[in-house]
């Protein structure tokens, strides 16, 4: 069974970028220029470091300013927030400045439906930047996709502003984002504590391309590496790369060596990857045609959680998993609870979400490590908001998080973060 965290939880603070949408009542209480109550949100601005990013304060901008955001996914937990946030920075620097109708400050927020559609990020970056705002926020899916982009904005005087992972451009202004090394180092600590500092673990990480997935990966690596020599890192699993994962399972399941697979696979690419083409058996034999048409049928009928459990039963002495997103602790999970291993082997990771929530109050997560993705939303207004006027900007604006356990879960201020 796997050892329970007992130890005292401690909220953190770390440097984020990301983005959600608005959630009804978190436009209630906005600057009025009067003394009013504290609004109920003022928490997550209060974890923004600088303070500075936190405030509306000095934000003196022109009537119609255009201020353009872009985030990863449209209606996730998580960029849910990130939007409120957004919606309630332009709200408070509207009031504050007195400006209705067409003298409004815009701050508009859009993203793709799926956080894994680089090519519709871009799209809407391409129609952004046609309607020249005055400043682009961005979360990139990718952190190399947009330099020529990039590239032609600052060209046409449009500052590029980044939040919620890193982007490789130089000419980026500022950056809102959770300290992914801090965090995720932190959550390395918290999962070995839970296995009792020994035993193999493995790492399900969301994608191979962003910011966020490589420093949280690496970040997790190292941690164990320098001071957890008892806890041996055994399977990494990159979400984006399932689809070979389930060929290689598939091939492995039916008897196929890795090498005759690579064989086919390099016969069948000239074909364009069909292998059930006529033409494919001037290159591969029929019998060896027919084999790798039965790989692709079996890796097409399995299920991301069947996937991940295939890789993480290698492991007979796995003692705990640990997620990079929310995507990949709910894969995990489903993964464990396919082997019916959920109560046996421990989980952690990032984000939250009400299934993600369930199961931290059942036990089969054993904690989270919660962004402040409405805070990270409003810091990036102010981010994009201080580009515009030009009165300086931070490199990188942490916008802070918290890990949560079953001890503190119930806690009014970890229940104020939770985002489902």
């Amino acid at each position: 069974m796997k050892k329970r965290f007992i130890a005292a939880v401690s909220l953190a603070l770390c440097t984020a970028v990301g983005v959600c949408a608005c959630s009804s009542g978190d436009t209630d209480n906005v600057f009025t220029g009067e003394e009013t109550d504290t609004p109920k949100w003022q928490s997550k601005l209060n974890m923004i470091s600088p303070a500075v990013y936190g405030t509306i304060d000095d934000l003196d901008l022109e009537p119609g300013t255009y201020i353009s955001i872009i985030g990863k996914m449209e209606n996730s937990p998580y960029w849910k927030q990130v939007k409120a946030g957004v919606q309630q920075a332009a709200d408070d620097i509207n009031k504050k400045l007195g400006y209705s109708g067409d003298d409004r400050v815009r701050v508009l927020f859009n993203a793709p439906a799926d956080s894994e559609d680089i090519d519709e990020q871009v799209n809407i970056l391409d129609e952004e930047m046609a309607r020249y705002p005055d400043v682009i926020a961005i979360a990139s899916i990718d952190e190399n996709s947009s330099a020529v982009q990039f590239d032609l904005a600052v060209g046409n005087g449009i500052p590029i502003v980044a939040f919620d992972s890193g982007n490789s451009y130089q000419g980026i202004q500022c950056t809102c984002m959770t300290d992914n090394a801090e965090a995720a180092a932190a959550g390395a600590e918290k999962l070995c504590e839970v296995i009792g500092d020994s035993g193999e673990v493995a790492l399900i990480v969301q994608d191979s391309i962003s910011g966020n997935a490589r420093e949280r990966a690496e970040a997790f690596r190292n941690e164990l590496s320098a001071d957890h020599p008892g806890v041996s890192l055994v399977e990494t699993i990159y979400l984006d790369q399932l689809g070979e994962l389930k060929r290689q399972a598939a091939a492995e399941e039916l008897g196929v060596t890795a090498e005759e697979l690579a064989a086919w696979m390099e016969a069948a690419s000239g074909l364009g990857g069909d292998a059930d083409s006529e033409s494919a058996e001037d290159t591969i034999s029929e019998e060896a045609r027919a084999r790798l048409a039965e790989v692709d049928s079996k890796a097409g009928s399995m299920s991301n959680e069947e996937t991940v459990a295939y890789y993480l039963s290698k492991h007979p002495d796995l003692e705990g998993c640990f997620g990079t997103n929310a995507d990949a602790v709910m894969t995990g999970l489903k993964a464990l609870r396919y082997m019916d291993k959920a109560e046996d082997i421990a989980l952690a990771g990032f984000d939250t979400g009400s299934e993600q929530t369930a199961a931290l109050e059942n036990g089969e997560i054993d904690g989270l490590i919660v962004q402040n993705p409405f805070g990270m939303g409003y810091a990036t207004v102010v981010a994009a908001a201080r580009t515009v006027l030009e009165i300086g900007n931070e490199a990188v604006v942490d916008t802070g998080y918290v890990w949560v356990d079953q001890e503190n879960m119930d806690d009014e201020s970890v229940r104020a973060m939770l985002y489902e």
